[in-house]
């Protein structure tokens, strides 16, 4: 069975064995506990990664100690505090396991270095960066001018795997509704 980055990469690019196991090698095992922190606010953010295993959800709090969920990560999925990773900055959200979790970590430097060395990854990272950019324009979209039925139904139906997997209260936070509308959305 295929490695799924190896799976992930490929959906874009075709690699050899020997092009898998250096883009590969370049990545470190981690693994982390439910409701422990991957990324706190204030952290200086080294890498990001890869979802092997499990769920986690970034988010930002308010003066008021409100959380607001930014985005969800499960299997082959990428999360990082990509402002704070890009820029070398202190993280401005956190991110958190939701279950317990594997992860492939992937430092700047060698991101960049892959890059330079396979233009295959460097052409994957494109493609997948540019997708990331086209959700994020539809989600902002749906924020704007999308009902509250209209932002559940479209989670529901673009996530129907993450429904029943991830707690009600992130799921209204990251659609910016209250627990009490999710609860009465879901009963119709």
């Amino acid at each position: 069975m295929s490695h799924p980055l190896r799976t992930h990469i490929e959906a874009v690019s075709k690699l050899t064995d020997e092009e898998f196991d250096h883009i590969l090698s370049h990545f470190t095992p981690v693994k982390l506990k439910k409701h422990s922190s991957l990324v706190r606010e204030g952290d200086l953010v080294k890498h990001e990664y890869f979802v092997l295993k499990g769920c986690l959800r970034s988010y930002i709090t308010d003066n008021t100690g409100k959380e607001f969920t930014y985005q969800f990560a499960v299997e082959t999925w990428w999360i990082s505090e990509r402002e704070a990773f890009m820029k070398h900055t202190p993280a401005s959200t956190a991110i958190e396991c939701l279950e317990d979790c594997q992860l492939l970590a992937l430092s700047y430097e060698d991101r960049e270095k892959l890059g330079r060395e396979l233009w295959k990854y460097e052409h994957y990272l494109a493609v997948k960066s540019n997708m990331g950019y086209v959700a994020l324009q539809k989600r902002l979209q749906l924020m704007i001018m999308g009902s509250a039925k209209e932002r559940f139904e479209n989670f529901v139906h673009q996530y129907p795997h993450l429904y029943n997997r991830i707690p009600k209260t992130h799921i209204a936070s990251y659609l910016g509704v209250s627990r009490e509308t999710i609860s009465r959305l879901y009963r119709k």
